[in-house]
């Protein structure tokens, strides 16, 4: 087997086993990875402005 294909069902059934047995935690921890998406969009953004500025 393709080595991604394994990794990849394997941290699909991580998720949805996280979401079944702990959906609060679930949500909690969505919220923490948007909040760092949102801070890194925010870098990346402050760093352009200061390349053009």
């Amino acid at each position: 087997m393709d080595i991604k294909k394994v990794a990849t069902y394997v941290v699909s059934v991580f998720i949805l086993y996280t979401i079944i047995t702990s959906p609060h935690r679930a949500a909690e921890l969505v919220g923490v990875g948007f909040e760092g998406i949102s801070s890194a969009a925010k870098g990346v953004g402050e760093f352009m402005t200061a390349l053009v500025g």
